[in-house]
């Protein structure tokens, strides 16, 4: 009896998508935490980059 509910306990996924989801965007946020002045200054660049080229046009 003890050992059915254990098993049905260890093979039950119902809360895994949730789990999962807040892991990924726990590495999300590390990651922009951690490439914070690499990713502002790519922005910057491309921002730049179609700000020049609209004024060509």
């Amino acid at each position: 009896m003890v050992k059915n509910i254990i098993t049905k306990f260890v093979e039950d996924e119902d809360g895994m998508g949730v789990v999962e989801i807040i892991l990924i965007i726990i590495v999300l946020i590390g990651l922009v935490v951690i490439f914070k002045r690499q990713i502002t200054s790519l922005v910057n660049s491309i921002l730049s980059k179609m700000t020049s080229q609209a004024n060509q046009i």
